[in-house]
């Protein structure tokens, strides 16, 4: 061949080799076919366990209807097996559609393909774990049965657990806690009577089950209600497992009354997953435990974490940067907290021209300033890191307003006119400005307020929590702040107050 010709083929060979290297770019991506076939494997192996668990349960039912009869099991298996078979067949519809798309295996699917893959994967395993969670439940009344003499025996002990509760502890907490919130009796007083109708409860299962007991003691099986005999075995032992998990979950309830705490905002990062964005928060919860009702002494501990959060959270938390998005005085519970942001600290504070246990207003330089008293100068320092200014009443008057109108307060910095606290304030900047999220977004000084002022025409009203992701103005316009000169330095009390970890 001519020199010619082998170039020409050279030519053709490599435009060949390019056509061959990009055809599959169009392809659906090798991770979502591995993917799809894996299903295809599963979906048939899970058809086979729905199908032997249904099985044996279906047997169970048909040979011993007498026992199945407790708790209508009889007719409540067979239709939790009718919806659990609705969600195979859903399954089983989506793997169709998914071998379609393995088929045409086009690019542009993939997202079809990956909520198909969800989808598929979320009904195939519900179906098998409610197929899987009844045949445990029938199996476990066939086993009661088979081993009647045990169960007689922990009946017995059960009845004699639940007579001999000592309720004077949590009594004791109750009543402590009714004295020390008041406000909380009509809520507690329910909660403890629910408590001590749990032996109540028993003692009726026990009662009713009298006449079957002393029957299948003596071995009289002949006619045995084992159903109504093996309800109340099941009903005592469900009692005696409840009753100290209902205790503790009142002591922890009570116990809260005595802790405030802060979750401060402290960084926010996304990152990606496969094929999605994981999106997360890093809190630092300040905690203070007080001894009893008085607010004073108590000891204050501090962790911080990283939590997973939903996009639409993160969009919310993007302005919020330094700031508590939520806090829980003592008296109340943890389902109380305020989730409404707001700068830390804040919540701790007294009308002006009053104190509390945490501080008071002192009149120095022509205005009045926030003093934290020296017992809480760690509480302090893990709210507002190691450089707190004592705030002025102004300032807190102005947070007032912004809460009572239920809208975050931001603050203004006096000196350029730009948000004090939140992602975009200046304080914020002082403190938080080596956060991932803080550097990766720049923070204030990338922001429009870093040259001075807002811009002409822009609200200065303080902006709703979860109201957006744009930099937020002060709600304020402060007048000019006097000098802070504190008028005698309060007692630092000479102790360690807590813990950092």
């Amino acid at each position: 061949m001519s020199r010619r010709g082998l170039e020409v083929l050279a030519v053709i060979l490599t435009f060949l080799i390019v056509i061959v290297l990009f055809a599959g770019f169009d392809n659906l991506p090798r991770k979502v076919r591995a993917d799809i076939a894996a299903e295809a494997q599963q979906l048939p192996q899970t058809q086979k366990q729905f199908q032997t668990a249904q099985g044996e349960v279906t047997q169970d039912l048909s040979s011993d209807p007498d026992l199945f009869r407790a708790h209508d099991m009889s007719t409540a298996f067979p239709e939790r097996f009718r919806i659990a078979a609705s969600e195979l067949q859903g399954a089983q519809r989506d793997a169709a559609a998914l071998d379609k798309l393995l088929k045409t295996n086009r690019r542009q699917d993939q997202p079809q393909a990956e909520q198909l893959l969800k989808e598929e994967r979320a009904l195939r395993a519900a179906a098998l774990n409610e197929a899987t969670a009844v045949q445990t439940e029938a199996q476990h009344w066939v086993d009661m049965k088979r081993n009647l003499p045990t169960e007689l025996q922990q009946m017995a002990a059960d009845h004699q657990t639940l007579q001999h509760w000592d309720f004077a502890p949590i009594s004791a907490v109750v009543t402590r806690a009714e004295t020390d919130w008041p406000q909380k009796k009509s809520d507690l007083d329910p909660r403890l009577a629910a408590l001590r109708a749990i032996p109540a409860d028993g003692e009726k299962a026990w009662q009713s089950s009298d006449a079957a007991r002393r029957k299948a003691e003596a071995k009289d099986l002949a006619g045995l209600d084992y159903a109504g005999l093996l309800s109340s075995a099941e009903t005592l032992h469900t009692d005696v497992a409840t009753l100290p998990a209902r205790t503790q979950e009142l002591e922890s309830l009570n116990g809260q009354l005595y802790t405030s705490w802060d979750k401060l905002l402290v960084d926010l990062r996304d990152r990606k997953s496969g094929g999605s964005r994981d999106y997360e928060e890093e809190i630092r919860t300040v905690k203070t435990k007080f001894p009893d009702a008085a607010g004073k002494d108590g000891v204050t501990t501090s962790d911080e974490s990283w939590v997973e959060i939903p996009r639409a959270t993160y969009q919310v938390c993007e302005n919020n940067i330094g700031m508590s998005i939520a806090h829980k005085p003592e008296g109340k519970y943890d389902t109380e907290a305020d989730e409404m942001a707001e700068p830390a600290g804040f919540a701790y504070m007294a009308p002006v021209g009053q104190r509390n246990q945490y501080g008071y207003w002192d009149h120095s330089g022509g205005g009045n300033f926030w003093v934290f008293y020296g017992q809480y100068a760690l509480m302090r320092d893990l709210l507002w890191g190691h450089s707190y200014r004592p705030i002025p009443s102004y300032e807190w008057e102005s947070y007032r307003t912004a809460r009572s109108s239920g809208q975050t307060y931001y603050g203004r910095d006096e000196a350029g006119g730009a948000p004090k606290y939140g992602t975009h304030g200046t304080f914020t900047q002082q403190h938080y400005g080596e956060s991932r999220y803080m550097r990766s977004s720049g923070g204030y000084g990338s922001s429009k307020y870093a040259s001075g002022g807002l811009k002409s025409g822009q609200s200065s009203a303080g902006r709703s929590f979860g109201s957006g992701s744009k930099p937020p103005s002060s709600g304020f316009k402060p007048r000019s702040a006097p000098s802070f000169r504190p008028s005698f330095r309060p007692p630092s009390g000479g102790r360690s107050f807590g813990r950092r970890h």
